[in-house]
């Protein structure tokens, strides 16, 4: 029985998949919620205490800040690293930067275009609105 006991645990622990990378530890758990949680607190306190007078510094700063924040979520949680499934979580990876930067780039855009363009309302239209 001693004899299949690795051919088990390394079937255990490969669970079929065909990966090399772990399915992490307690503390990769706990390091990449430590981060999580202090990379959440830097932007609300950023907005709330409003310590950067400038709205267009302190929203490229959470925008930054949000991007190592899927970056930690990505290495310490769905475990993607250069050498788990054959380099194919690397190409995830760079796939995510992409449309993460379509999509915060594009709603950028659109908020600035909509707030120079949308028509001032005055207080007497304020109040007929339903």
């Amino acid at each position: 029985m001693s004899s299949n006991a690795p051919a088990h645990q390394d079937a255990h622990h490969d669970h079929g998949h065909g990966h090399t990378a772990g399915h992490g530890s307690f503390r990769d758990y706990m390091t990449g919620f430590v981060l999580s949680v202090i990379l959440t607190a830097i932007p609300f306190w950023l907005v709330m205490s409003g310590v950067i007078e400038n709205r267009i510094v302190t929203a490229a700063l959470v925008m930054a800040i949000g991007a190592v924040q899927i970056v930690v979520h990505m290495i310490y949680f769905l475990h993607m690293n250069s050498r788990s499934e054959g380099g194919w979580t690397m190409l995830a990876l760079i796939f995510t930067i992409i449309i993460v930067v379509i999509a915060l780039s594009g709603s950028l855009w659109v908020m600035h275009h909509l707030n120079a363009n949308m028509m001032p309302m005055s207080p007497d239209m304020m109040r007929n609105m339903p």
